[in-house]
């Protein structure tokens, strides 16, 4: 518990270094107190919940198979597919079950 203080404190410190002292924003005051109360399983578990984040992120487009454009993409399910392309898109759209097993964000 004490490391977890020590790291809080030593990145609050940063803050301080970096905005040269400004007033803190209340958001970011509470943000930083909620932190401090949380247990150590608590901030194991924000952790894995990071790292699933982390490991479900596509990077290929599912058509193509070239690197992504973030600003290219549709909502499939409730969820973002992004594409190289435009082009990509039109034919994701036409059939989008063909693609659905090469997106990260979809696997069980």
């Amino acid at each position: 518990m004490r490391s977890l203080i020590v790291v809080v404190s030593l990145g609050l410190g940063v803050v301080v270094l970096v905005t040269g002292g400004q007033k803190e924003k209340p958001v970011a005051r509470q943000q930083a107190q909620a932190m401090e109360k949380m247990s150590a399983e608590e901030h194991a578990s924000m952790d894995q919940a990071q790292a699933k984040a982390v490991a479900v992120e596509q990077t290929t487009c599912p058509v193509m198979g070239g690197a992504i454009d973030k600003n290219i993409f549709v909502e499939y399910k409730g969820k973002k597919v992004y594409f190289c392309c435009k082009d990509c898109v039109e034919k994701f759209q036409a059939d989008p079950e063909k693609y659905v097993s090469k997106l990260p964000q979809f696997a069980k």
